[in-house]
């Protein structure tokens, strides 16, 4: 069975965090936007924006990601920066849904996942012509770390207090068939805690992770098939 992708949360206490990021950079790099765009299943959207005069992009836009045309897109697909110094200028970029904001400049990067999946994208963009410095992208690269190291503390914690949640259920599980079952003399059913006679098998299916496959223990087999021809021989 294919393992379950944990649906991670981020606590407020790291979007904030974050935020203080896309605020940072955008005022380093002296740009209207900074973002951090995040993919939620068939979507993308802004995550965090910076609060910076002349963003026009508000937490929780968000768009159809395949085939949108964003640039985000692009680096999510690619795993690579992205940095188109003006869009006007370059016939595929010129067209983007990005410049009907104003938004003719851009530097991306990917954010991955600690499984090595997309989380989304740290980006900025202006509404003029950049060419953005070999520091202001090493400035990107180090926020972008900051990022994907934060996302390994929150996969860490939350898979630990998945772990740790399995562990009490499975104890409450094993204290729940430790403790006395009321059990008939005769057919050997089980009276549950809803009062109702159920066979040993599906109590402890239900009480635990047990499940069942049938068999003949060599005394029953040879109580129930000894007269049989086909038991004579195999015996």
């Amino acid at each position: 069975m294919a393992e379950e992708k944990m649906d991670l949360i981020i606590p407020a206490s790291f979007v904030e965090k974050w935020q203080g990021i896309v605020d940072t950079v955008a005022q380093l790099i002296n740009v209207p936007a900074g973002l951090i765009m995040r993919l939620v299943n068939e979507n993308i959207e802004v995550f965090v924006s910076s609060r910076t005069d002349g963003n026009p992009y508000k937490k929780g836009d968000r768009e159809v990601f395949a085939n949108s045309g964003l640039y985000c897109e692009t680096v999510i697909k690619t795993n690579r920066k992205l940095h188109i110094p003006n869009a006007l200028t370059d016939k595929h970029w010129k067209n983007n849904p990005d410049v009907k904001l104003h938004m003719v400049s851009y530097l991306g990067l990917p954010i991955l996942n600690p499984d090595e999946t997309p989380f989304g994208t740290i980006c900025v963009l202006d509404n003029t012509e950049n060419h953005y410095s070999d520091l202001f992208i090493k400035i990107m690269y180090n926020f972008r770390e900051l990022i994907e190291n934060d996302l390994k503390i929150l996969y860490m914690d939350q898979a630990l207090g998945e772990e740790n949640k399995r562990l009490v259920d499975f104890i409450k599980e094993y204290k729940q068939l430790k403790g006395l079952l009321r059990i008939c003399a005769n057919c050997k059913k089980i009276r549950d805690e809803n009062e109702e006679w159920v066979e040993i098998e599906q109590y402890i299916e239900t009480h635990s992770e047990a499940e069942f496959s049938h068999s003949l223990c060599e005394a029953c087999k040879y109580k129930l098939y000894k007269d049989e021809p086909w038991f004579k021989k195999s015996t």
